[in-house]
């Protein structure tokens, strides 16, 4: 359900935008997105599990606002790692 931690510093290293670069927008919605695409194939086979789905959606709302954040800020970095990503809107 969680990443394990060498796909977590592969991730980190991957969006980073700098050396030790951990909390960039980039790298936690990359982060974020690994997460939430583990915990949907989780909730196809427990299809009840309503506490994982409540976190699934706050980790989605999370994302989200880094999102909006990072579209705000600079629209060039928004519109890379949306691309990069393939996430819609």
């Amino acid at each position: 359900m969680s990443i394990t931690q060498a796909r977590k510093q592969e991730l980190i290293t991957q969006h980073a935008r700098a050396e030790a670069d951990t909390g960039s927008p980039e790298v936690q919605v990359a982060v974020l997105t690994e997460r939430i695409a583990n915990l949907t194939e989780h909730l196809k086979t427990h299809a009840k599990d309503f506490h994982s789905r409540r976190g699934l959606l706050m980790m989605v709302g999370r994302r989200r606002r880094l999102l909006d954040y990072l579209k705000r800020k600079n629209v060039q970095r928004y519109e890379a790692i949306v691309k990069e990503l393939g996430l819609r809107r």
